[in-house]
């Protein structure tokens, strides 16, 4: 039922919302497979409790509202403190004015700031410790008593066995799967022919509650609470990570501004965390304010969770695309049923290879599990493989090349064209005259399509040996035109070898991976020459993508070769100088984001990470542990957000100018 069924409900109406949000509280909350995702779980309880408070005598008894978890879970373990849920709220005006309620509630303005942590999409539990080791894992329930799950405790990671001190103490927290957890999940249970989780919710709470599984899943612990451990949020979450379990990040706000911000940040950085996340708690940080506050039957009033547009969210697979890339890979994408998700309609989802559609368990007409997070290309998950219908059909995968009706060579999980980069020529070409490659300008789409067509060129590297008189047959291709277009190929001979190398196309590799490359070897001939042992070595590139690189380079050996007798080897590039002193980002990966101002401000992306090698750093995409520096413009967005929740440096364009001035040119 979506948000604009539920504006306002008939009696009728309410009776089967009821019902419906009863079916779903159950399923979500004891294996996650629900058929409504948050989004239309939330516009259903807020429709519900809307017509209650309108009509207080026509409560029924298995309304949502004020019970935890709905009211639909029970348990046969007492806690020693309710564990309650948290009421929500969409939008910064709903935010100011839970806070003036409580302050209100309070008859003052809160005395100790605010805490501000992401609402984890995981499962609550309670660990209970006796001198530090622990001793009983149990669910939330209905919030007075719980689920003993504590055969599953082994297979935590963030919750330890034994605490750095030996107390007596229980820890509250989130138990959830990663992203990668999520993905290594499914893995194994396909290998023991086991159906694949619908989510990562999904699979937390069915593996929480598994017994004699012949297989390990592994989940991870973040924790939020310790009933009995006195002292404003903030601190506690520090002791409970002095005591050697996980927990979320935890940031301490002066003001409801600075709370606003927080929330914004957090939002920001979400399509970058690990793990799934579908809000942001805030809460009162002092221990008094909270005491005076109370709680409700359902959740306490000194917190609330800021919910956030649902990430995941349930649509139909109505059919599969393959497409052929300018390598020859085939594609399959997933045409989807539309369905707004995280703010955005989404039509079309990545399906990854035909392995993975297999290890899915997909079929035309699956209700499916989406996943979109900000700028994330949609993914399809997993179907829902309880809401089958028996109508569903098998998704056909291609026999022959989509494009070319060539065979297909499937030896991969990543199938391919057998004629390779030949069969989308128009595709690597218009990829290699690009400005980040050879920047051949005035080699566009059509021009491309032309000399493909016209038998001239077979791969980019046919381009050097191009002829006037040749360019002059080609369709509404004038003397002017002709002669701009050979001066352009002439310059590009001369790009450095990282470029070249570049412009080759070569999977598992990109503009800095090029550029390391070229450092790394110095000539085309080093390059050609090396083993996978030897790529292995260029920092970046592990075992696996070393010996696709040395395979892809064995595959375009007649480019290259063409490419040598056309002088066009890159020569010893200006990149692999060797600098006498070690630059000052030595050994350290530097994101860069954002609009470059000051003596950036006329470089291109791919002009400043060149300079970030040049000092000796490696240039890299995306935010990790591993990144040591994030050097951010305007408008940085989620990449500044998940470094400083990492505690990295970030510098502006300025300072970063400063920083590596000695190599601008």
């Amino acid at each position: 039922m979506t948000s604009e069924a539920t504006l306002s409900l008939s009696p009728a109406a309410y009776a089967q919302a009821v019902a419906d949000a009863a079916q779903a509280a159950k399923a979500y909350y004891t294996d996650g497979a629900t058929a409504l995702d948050d989004d239309e779980y939330d516009a259903l309880v807020r429709a519900i409790a809307a017509f209650e408070a309108a009509h207080p005598e026509a409560v029924l008894p298995l309304s949502p509202t004020g019970r935890v978890a709905g009211g639909t879970v029970s348990g046969d373990v007492p806690h020693s403190v309710p564990m309650l849920s948290l009421d929500n709220v969409f939008s910064p005006e709903e935010l100011a004015a839970w806070v003036a309620s409580l302050e209100r509630r309070l008859g003052r303005p809160v005395a100790g700031g605010w805490s501000v942590e992401p609402k984890l999409d995981g499962l609550a539990v309670a660990a209970h410790y006796r001198g530090g080791h622990l001793v009983q894992l149990v669910t939330r329930g209905d919030g007075l008593a719980g689920e003993d799950i504590t055969h599953a405790a082994g297979s935590v990671l963030g919750l330890p066995a034994l605490l750095g001190e030996p107390i007596d103490i229980e820890l509250r927290g989130e138990v959830l799967l990663t992203d990668e957890q999520f993905e290594r999940a499914n893995a194994t249970r396909a290998e023991h022919g086991a159906t694949p989780f619908a989510n990562p919710r999904n699979g937390a709470a069915g593996t929480l509650r598994a017994k004699d599984r012949p297989y390990r899943v592994e989940l991870s612990f973040f924790g939020y609470a310790a009933p009995g451990l006195a002292g404003p949020h903030h601190e506690v979450i520090a002791r409970i990570a002095e005591l050697g379990a996980a927990t979320a990040a935890v940031r301490h706000c002066a003001g409801v501004e600075e709370v606003q911000q927080r929330i914004a940040e957090i939002a920001a950085a979400r399509p970058e965390l690990p793990y799934g996340i579908d809000g942001i708690v805030v809460k009162a940080d002092a221990a008094a304010d909270q005491e005076a506050a109370g709680s409700g039957s359902r959740a306490p009033r000194w917190a609330v969770a800021y919910k956030l547009p649902a990430a995941h969210r349930i649509t139909r697979l109505l059919a599969v695309e393959w497409n052929v890339g300018r390598t020859g890979v085939i594609a399959p994408r997933a045409v989807l049923e539309p369905v707004v998700v995280d703010g955005a309609t989404v039509r079309y989802a990545t399906l990854h290879n035909p392995a993975d559609i297999a290890r899915r368990g997909l079929m035309l007409g699956d209700q499916v599990s989406l996943y979109r997070a900000g700028d994330v290309i949609p993914r399809v998950e997993a179907p829902l493989v309880h809401l089958r219908t028996g109508e569903e059909q098998p998704i056909e995968f291609p026999a022959v090349c989509p494009c070319c009706g060539d065979a297909v060579d499937t030896t991969q999980q990543r199938w391919r064209c057998v004629r390779g980069r030949s069969c989308q020529a128009v595709a690597s070409v218009r990829y290699a005259v690009g400005r980040d490659q050879l920047d051949i300008a005035g080699l566009g789409g059509t021009r491309a399509v032309q000399l493909v067509e016209a038998g001239l060129v077979a791969d980019f590297a046919d381009l050097f040996t191009l002829t006037r008189e040749q360019l002059l047959s080609l369709d509404r291709m004038g003397e002017v035109s002709a002669d701009n277009l050979l001066v352009a190929i002439e310059q590009a001979r001369r790009q450095p070898l990282g470029k070249v190398f570049c412009a080759l196309g070569v999977r598992g590799t990109g503009r800095s991976m090029s550029r390391r490359i070229a450092r790394h070897f110095g000539t085309m001939a080093a390059i050609r020459a090396a083993d996978a042992e030897q790529y292995a070595q260029v920092a970046g590139i592990g075992a696996e993508k070393a010996a696709l690189v040395v395979e892809e380079l064995t595959e375009l050996s007649e480019v290259l070769d063409k490419l040598a007798a056309a002088g066009v080897t890159g020569g010893a590039a200006p990149e692999v100088a060797v600098v006498e002193q070690p630059g000052p980002l030595a050994g350290q990966a530097v994101v860069v984001t954002g609009t470059m101002t000051g003596a950036l401000a006329q470089l291109s992306r791919t002009a400043v990470n060149e300079l970030v090698e040049r000092a000796g750093g490696t240039a890299s995409s995306s935010v990790s542990a591993r990144t040591a520096m994030l050097v951010a413009g305007e408008k940085a967005g989620s990449k500044r957000a998940k470094a400083e929740q990492l505690g990295i440096q970030v510098l502006t364009p300025e300072e970063f100018a400063a920083l590596v001035g000695e190599f601008l040119a």
